[in-house]
């Protein structure tokens, strides 16, 4: 009688050390079967198996690192809002007495640094576009200039599988006017709008455009 009942013991323990060799997540990540779709309303950047490019040119933005802080350029320590002439006020929306106004800065910034600008000196942010007839009435509003690019304020948050986009003044992100290729195209983790046409690239942050402030 006392050999089955050891025999049910050794194979209980071999089962249990089985169970235990399975992987267990580890901080941060996700089981396979919760980890397919992002939270509603954010959108996930890279498939499983694409790459995002992280040359050294976006050392501060791969994934895992701190992101950064709002704050000036090294070389800006003496700080001064944009002069008039280096702003070019754009069209409101007729009859609207309490819209935001928006500003196109020529003088070009890195993106948080634009960011840094807009709320210092504006008390406003980076521009968010949430309709394709706004994002058509930027577009004609700075498609004079030959920079090609300005900044706007979209940005990726979030590793792995958990990137997404969103933008940089807390509203929604419930629209998108992406180039080919766009977004899944290798590229940074801030977002610009082509002068020409008025689409969107993903571009890296550390670039110095032209930028839109809303305030």
């Amino acid at each position: 009688m006392k050999i089955p009942l050891l025999l049910a013991l050794l194979l209980g323990t071999v089962s249990t050390l089985h169970l235990g060799d399975e992987a267990v997540p580890q901080d941060g990540e996700m089981p396979e079967n919760e980890a397919k779709e992002a939270p509603t309303g954010e959108l996930t950047l890279l498939k499983e198996g694409e790459e995002e490019y992280s040359g050294s040119e976006d050392a501060p933005e791969e994934e895992g690192s701190v992101e950064p802080a709002p704050a000036l350029d090294a070389e800006d320590e003496e700080f001064q809002c944009p002069k008039e002439e280096d702003t070019v006020r754009l069209e409101d929306s007729p009859g609207c007495k309490n819209c935001p106004r928006f500003l196109l800065v020529k003088r070009v910034r890195r993106f948080y640094s634009a960011q840094y600008v807009c709320r210092r000196c504006y008390r406003g942010n980076l521009i968010s576009i949430h309709n394709i007839y706004f994002n058509r009435r930027l577009q004609y509003s700075v498609s004079r200039l030959n920079q090609g690019q300005v900044w706007i304020g979209g940005r990726v948050v979030g590793c792995g599988r958990w990137k997404r986009f969103c933008w940089i003044d807390g509203s929604r992100w419930d629209f998108g006017y992406w180039a080919a290729g766009q977004p899944r195209a290798r590229g940074g983790r801030c977002v610009a709008l082509c002068t020409r046409g008025g689409h969107w690239r993903r571009t890296h942050c550390r670039r110095t455009l032209p930028f839109i402030c809303s305030f």
